[in-house]
């Protein structure tokens, strides 16, 4: 089994390097339209990409520094909140990195086609 050979916290850490890699492309491909951070949240869990506020927040400071995002105060509603959309530049750039998560997702599929896990299993026990 898989467990036995990759101790549980190196899959995790392992995990986790994949994961970051893939959190600007999900954010960027999910405001689609102006969105609060808390609903961003949601519609990334909804398409099953888990992300904690403390991982969220600073990622969308950071984009909206990189010029990829704009962001302005609602104060209407219940209470005030922050909603972050597209620049164009965040547009462009959402493109492109869709276009090179293709390119990249194609080669590793070839590059795993023959590969089957020990046991028939895609994860550790």
């Amino acid at each position: 089994m898989i467990q036995e050979k990759l101790p549980h916290d190196v899959f995790d850490k392992l995990t986790q390097e994949l994961r970051r890699g893939i959190l600007v492309l999900a954010v960027l491909s999910r405001l689609d339209e102006e969105r609060y951070g808390y609903d961003l949240i949601s519609r990334l869990d909804e398409k099953g990409l888990e992300i904690e506020q403390g991982t969220l927040y600073p990622l969308l400071r950071r984009l909206e520094d990189q010029g990829l995002l704009t962001s302005e105060w609602n104060v209407e509603g219940s209470r005030p909140r922050r909603y972050y959309s597209l620049s164009p530049e965040g547009r462009t750039v959402l493109n492109a990195l869709a276009g090179e998560w293709r390119r990249l997702a194609h080669v590793m599929d070839e590059m795993l086609e023959d590969i089957t896990p020990e046991g028939g299993e895609n994860e550790i026990n």
